[in-house]
C-alpha cells in the first residue's frame, strides 16, 4: 500500500529541487574557467579520496561502460591531471592515480566555490537567518540519511 505524500511536502520538494538546481549551477559557475567536464571533475575527485584505481573499477564505480571511462581518463591523461602505472601486484593490470597538477586542480575548484557561498552567506543573511540556515541543513541531512 502506497502512502499519500501531503501536498506541503510536495511543494517543499519542488522548491527544494529548484534551489539545488540553481546552486549548483552557480557553484560550477563560480569555478576557474580551467576546470573540467562533470565526469572528469567525479573522476579526479574518487581518484583523490580513494586513491589509484582501474579503469574498469572506474566504470563500474561510476555506472558507466569501460570505453566512456578510457575516454576521460586518456583527457585527463593529455592534460596532465593522471598518469597510468603498471600495476606492481599484476603486470596485466593498469592503475590510474591523480597527480599532483590534478589535486591542484580540484582543490582550487572546491576553495573557489567554497568561497563564493560563505561570502553569499555572510553577506546576503544575517545571523538568525544564518542559523536559521544551518537548522535546515540538519533537517536535510535527515532526509537524505539511509
Amino acid at each position: 500500500m502506497r502512502r499519500e505524500i501531503p501536498k506541503g511536502a510536495e511543494v517543499a520538494a519542488d522548491e527544494l529541487g529548484k534551489v539545488i538546481g540553481a546552486l549548483v549551477r552557480r557553484l560550477r559557475a563560480e569555478t576557474p574557467a580551467h576546470e573540467l567536464s562533470h565526469s572528469e571533475h567525479v573522476v579526479l575527485k574518487r581518484l583523490m579520496e580513494l586513491g589509484p584505481s582501474t579503469t574498469a573499477a572506474l566504470a563500474r564505480a561510476e555506472l558507466v561502460k569501460p570505453q566512456s571511462m578510457g575516454v576521460t581518463l586518456a583527457a585527463l591523461e593529455e592534460e596532465g591531471f593522471v598518469v597510468r602505472k603498471t600495476d606492481p601486484a599484476d603486470a596485466r593490470c593498469r592503475t590510474v592515480s591523480v597527480t599532483e597538477k590534478g589535486k591542484r586542480l580540484v582543490l582550487e575548484g572546491r576553495t573557489a566555490r567554497q568561497t563564493w557561498l560563505a561570502r553569499a552567506v555572510a553577506e546576503k543573511l544575517d545571523g538568525d537567518e544564518r542559523r536559521t540556515l544551518l537548522e535546515a541543513l540538519a533537517l536535510l541531512r535527515r532526509v537524505v540519511a539511509s
